[in-house]
């Protein structure tokens, strides 16, 4: 059965057919009035700290519901990178001599960035090389050496549109006692990710994505069982167990994953991402996934070998990648003139159908490239 149109309405679409959710995902029509209410209102009033603070608890509580556990494991964070550092830098465990973390060549380049920058001279690592198929669990067990300390697992890769294999992944790392770190930024609201399943010990993630929620919340997940593993440097006042007790003298870390939350926060981003994030929850990741994958399973049939993200669903992200070859120019112009939103790396177009999209959306994408 093909998707249907329920959601559309919802949705600030501009009268595009917009395929760039692993880019920026389209606003919620209801985010304006929501932002009035849960921001502005609270402005208005003598003293708006109470009610700023519980719109990012809000933020927090959505992830819980998203990802099935705790909220009290989630810590708001501005970004990806700035999240890993502040990770990175903490865990004593990298600070020994010859700690190895281990990282894949495609990972987005950024979190190879903050890693490489946040490590001691004295922790190496080492790369699944590109070439090799980071969808295939064999891939990874090769890697997954007991000499490694921490193990980056991007879930889903943009610029491919390859899954990694999550579950059997963090399985390999728990049983040889390697500390993991899931990124979940192309992945998150449109594959399912439950925690409470997979165990990992750590994860990032951001909202500005497939969960429609804007930039600048970001968040970082800790594990509970490894929160003890966890001394922040990058620490501020809501970092401190009693960020109200203002004793200079006296620091003592959160009980819980917001230790790593820094100096006074942003809220505006929270009240965004909250909104949009309750409203995919409502929906639920294994339903998004499912229309997003008809969409595609449409596409597929139509392009053959153009078709260059895994075909088999468990390798699949909610990305696709299309390659044209010497057409590939003269598609994105027609595109362009259509009002298609699409956009093209190394190996070709990129395609990302969400919930907001239907049926006659991707007919408009054939129909276009069967032009060219």
């Amino acid at each position: 059965m093909m998707p249907n149109n329920q959601y559309k309405a919802d949705f600030n679409l501009n009268e595009s057919c917009y395929f760039l959710s692993h880019s920026v995902g389209r606003p919620l029509k209801s985010s304006k009035a929501s932002l009035e209410k849960s921001f502005f209102s609270h402005w208005e009033k003598s003293e708006p700290w109470d009610g700023w603070l519980e719109i990012v608890h809000d933020f927090r509580r959505a992830l819980s519901r998203l990802f099935n556990v705790p909220m009290e494991e989630f810590c708001p964070q501005t970004n990806l990178s700035s999240a890993v550092v502040k990770l990175v830098m903490s865990l004593d465990v990298l600070k020994k001599p010859g700690a190895i973390v281990l990282l894949s060549e495609i990972d987005f380049p950024s979190m190879g960035f903050a890693i490489q920058h946040a490590l001691p001279d004295t922790c190496k690592i080492k790369y699944i090389p590109k070439h090799l198929d980071i969808t295939d669990p064999n891939v990874w067990n090769e890697y997954l050496k007991k000499d490694i300390s921490l193990a980056f697992v991007t879930h889903a890769y943009s610029n491919t549109g390859q899954l990694a294999p999550l579950a059997k992944v963090v399985r390999l790392a728990n049983d040889k006692n390697i500390l993991t770190l899931i990124d979940v930024a192309q992945s998150a609201g449109i594959v399912d990710v439950d925690l409470s399943l997979l165990k990992p010990s750590f994860m990032v993630g951001s909202s500005v994505k497939w969960l429609c929620g804007g930039p600048g919340a970001a968040f970082l997940w800790v594990n509970s069982e490894n929160l003890d593993e966890c001394s922040p440097l990058d620490v501020g006042w809501f970092s401190h167990e009693s960020p109200f007790e203002f004793n200079i003298h006296d620091f003592r870390f959160h009980q819980s994953s917001l230790r790593f939350w820094g100096g006074t926060p942003s809220v505006i981003p929270y009240a965004l991402a909250a909104e949009s994030i309750s409203y995919m929850a409502n929906i639920g990741s294994v339903t998004l996934r499912e229309h997003n994958q008809a969409l595609i399973d449409r596409i597929v049939i139509e392009v053959g070998d153009e078709f260059l993200s895994p075909r088999l669903l468990e390798k699949r992200s909610g990305t696709i990648v299309l390659g044209f070859g010497d057409r590939l120019e003269k598609i994105m112009q027609v595109l362009k003139k259509k009002n298609i939103m699409a956009d093209v790396r190394e190996q070709g177009i990129r395609v990302s159908p969400h919930i907001y999209n239907e049926l006659a959306d991707m007919e408009q994408l054939i129909s276009a490239i069967v032009s060219v």
